[in-house]
């Protein structure tokens, strides 16, 4: 059986002020106010890089829609770092507008239909561990087990992928990436368990970032590269085989039937 976390203790913004949030808002609160307390320390030698990409975010979205919502820009790092046991590495957000949602191949839990990468992961999964796919996109269960789904760029100008590649954002998630794999074993010996699933050359440029943790990696999950090697791969059975090695238990990757 796979550890239980609380999800109560993951850090959220509160809900009046996530109704409110704008960019510009989003740009001058104090790190400690946008991250889970252990992340705003992780954080803390890259918040100048952080708070460029921020201004940037800001500026672009005075005359273009920038997705995701304010609120959800930095919804991966409020999920606590202490948590984390499984790290899986995207490019950047969806730029279809409704569908990024601040976590890496997730979407809303409304969306329809799924991207297809996604669909392609719920395929894997199926082949994998035999639970079928479902429907919406929402992998917050994912999160809550602490599993960091990552983009390496976080916002973008909808309907222009890679828009905001080279504005900051590629230096504060490496800093993360660093973060996770040096974080001590309980006691101080050695790094704490993690694994770390990378699809595609994009998450595989961040293996040397990581150390001594084990990683999986595979092709894209993207139509166009799903069949080289994607597809077969076995992601899920083996991160939880490495993370039972580690002596830290297992993910549950059966995502409920409707968010």
């Amino acid at each position: 059986m796979g550890a239980v976390f609380d999800s109560d203790a993951l850090f959220e913004l509160e809900p009046a002020a996530a109704d409110n949030l704008s960019f510009t808002d989003l740009a001058r609160q104090p790190l400690a106010e946008l991250v889970a307390p252990d992340w705003a320390g992780a954080l803390a030698p890259v918040e100048a890089q952080l708070r460029q990409a921020l201004d940037y975010v800001a500026g672009d979205a005075a005359g273009h829609e920038v997705l995701p919502s304010p609120s959800n820009v930095l919804r991966a790092f409020r999920q606590p770092l202490a948590g984390v046991r499984v790290l899986i590495v995207g490019q950047d957000p969806y730029p279809t507008p409704g569908h990024a949602v601040g976590l890496s191949f997730a979407v809303d839990g409304a969306t329809r239909p799924i991207p297809r990468s996604l669909g392609n992961i719920y395929k894997e999964l199926e082949a994998d561990l035999g639970f079928p796919p479902r429907v919406h996109g929402d992998l917050g269960r994912w999160a809550e087990q602490g599993v960091l789904l990552l983009n390496r760029v976080l916002s973008v100008r909808a309907g222009a992928a890679g828009s905001h590649r080279g504005k900051g954002w590629e230096d504060v998630t490496a800093a993360a990436i660093r973060a996770v794999a040096e974080r001590p074993a309980d006691g101080g010996s050695g790094r704490a368990p993690l694994v770390a699933i990378l699809w595609g050359k994009d998450a595989e440029s961040v293996r040397p970032l990581l150390g001594s943790a084990a990683v999986i990696a595979s092709a894209h999950p993207s139509p166009l590269s799903a069949a080289r090697g994607f597809f077969g791969s076995h992601p899920f059975s083996r991160a939880n085989a490495l993370l039972q090695d580690q002596g830290n238990g297992t993910i549950d990757w059966e995502l409920p039937p409707l968010p």
